[in-house]
Parts: structure tokens; C-alpha cells; sequence
């Protein structure tokens, strides 16, 4: 009997310490990616002190102007991602819910189009048969991270299993409480992680809203390459990927934070 005692004592003391690793090396694995955006951005900083700019590049290369084209930057981004999230998570639910192959091969096939067509084409395009600007990029961005959100919806509804549905059915639920109780919450890491690839999506996509006038850190990018400023070019690119970066970075918090304990 004392042995038994002792040999689960030994292993629940092995599974604590292996839950506090994993929680350690989790938030290690937190800690880094904000810390390698500080370290980079931080030597941008000392190697654009270090340059002699000349007037071009000190009237693109200033707090007030930076400010300006990341606000535009985060704008485009995080309102394309709530409108996608919006619209392509209920849409997902009901074609993971209708019987019907046609109306989900017909829906699938037409966010394939806008996934599978070249970013740039899709900003170009509708700003031919529409109008340039801010809300045309928006609508762009939208139609470009589309997919991910509305596949991802749709399979983490399908794999919740079919013995838990019955079981929810068997205690009484409705068909809504059971979609609401039991398969969104299994659902979440799933639609989480299609979210999380459409904000990267969108925040690479918002470069090029500048060949449509609607801003963006992309002015920098196209403005040095035009006018062969490397400074400008290089900080313009630089502020891109930190940018990709800490919105990953957040994104993947959220999506630990959000999703049921257990799962």
C-alpha cells in the first residue's frame, strides 16, 4: 500500500513539473517575439541616427509622417480583419450546417477566386471598376483573407464529434444551444488560428493599397524604390514585418486566452 502511495505521488510530482515547464517555455516562447521587434527596431533607429538624410528622406523619415502611415496601416488591417470576421464566421456555420453540396462547393469556389487571385490584381481590379481610395483597399482585403476565416469555421464545426452532438441532443439541448455550448466552444482554436492568418494576411495585403492611394507604410516602401532612397525603403519595410510580427504576437495570445481550458 505505502508503495503504491509513493509511486503516485512520484508521478503526480512528474506531471506538475512537466505542466510547470510547459508553462515556462510558453512564456519564454511569449517574451520573444516582442523582444526581437524591440531589438530590431531599436537598430533601425541607431543606423537611420547614424545616416546623413538628405530633404526627401527627412520629410518621409519623421515621427509626424511615420505615425500617420502606420495609424493608416493599422486601420486598413484591423478593419478588414473585423469585417472578415464578421461576415466569414456566421457564413461558415451555416455552410458547415446546410445539407446542401452545391451552395458550399458555389461559396468555396468563389472565396477560392479571391484567395487564389494575385493581391495586387484584386486592388487594381476593383479600383478600375469602382473608385480608389481607402474604403476600394478595404473591400480588397477583405475579399483577399476571406478564406482562411470561412475554411477554418467550417472545420472546426465539422470536427467536433458526432457522439458529443448526440449527447448534448440526449440532455434536452436545442439545436442552437448545442451549437452555442458544445460546438464553438470545441470550435474556437480553430477559427482562432484562421484569424490569425488572415490579420497577417492584411497587414502584407495593406502595402499595397498605396498603388490605389488609400496610405499605408507601402507610400515608404514605393516612394523608395522611385526615388532610390534606401533609408526610405528600408524603413518602410522594416516597420511592415515588426508590424506582421507583434500582430501574430498578439493574435496568438488571444487565441491561448480564448480557448477553453481542456481543449
Amino acid at each position: 500500500m505505502t508503495t503504491v502511495t509513493t509511486e503516485t505521488q512520484s508521478i503526480g510530482a512528474a506531471r506538475l513539473a512537466a505542466t510547470r515547464r510547459t508553462r515556462s517555455t510558453k512564456v519564454w516562447r511569449r517574451l520573444l517575439t516582442p523582444a526581437i521587434v524591440v531589438v530590431v527596431l531599436a537598430a533601425l533607429f541607431l543606423w537611420v541616427s547614424s545616416l546623413t538624410l538628405d530633404s526627401i528622406e527627412q520629410r518621409t523619415i519623421n515621427a509626424d509622417y511615420l505615425f500617420l502611415r502606420i495609424g493608416e496601416h493599422l486601420s486598413l488591417t484591423v478593419a478588414a480583419s473585423a469585417l472578415v470576421a464578421v461576415l466569414a464566421i456566421p457564413l461558415g456555420i451555416a455552410l458547415a450546417k446546410t445539407p446542401s453540396r452545391t451552395v458550399r462547393a458555389v461559396v468555396l469556389a468563389l472565396a477560392n477566386i479571391g484567395q487564389a487571385t494575385p493581391a495586387v490584381g484584386v486592388v487594381i481590379l476593383l479600383a478600375i471598376v469602382w473608385q480608389t481610395g481607402y474604403t476600394t483597399a478595404l473591400v480588397a482585403l477583405v475579399i483577399y483573407a476571406f478564406l482562411p476565416v470561412l475554411r477554418n469555421t467550417m472545420i472546426g464545426i465539422e470536427q467536433v464529434d458526432g457522439a458529443i452532438r448526440e449527447s448534448a441532443r440526449g440532455m434536452g439541448m436545442t439545436p442552437v444551444q448545442v451549437l452555442a455550448r458544445i460546438e464553438l466552444p470545441l470550435a474556437v482554436p480553430v477559427i482562432l488560428a484562421g484569424l490569425r492568418t488572415a490579420l497577417v494576411f492584411c497587414v502584407g495585403v495593406a502595402t499595397i493599397a498605396t498603388f490605389i492611394n488609400a496610405g499605408g507604410l507601402g507610400d515608404m516602401i514605393v516612394n523608395g524604390l522611385k526615388l532610390q532612397r534606401y533609408p526610405v525603403l528600408v524603413v518602410g519595410a522594416v516597420l511592415v514585418a515588426c508590424i506582421a510580427l507583434l500582430i501574430d504576437w498578439i493574435a496568438g495570445v488571444a487565441e491561448d486566452l480564448l480557448t477553453p481550458k481542456g481543449i
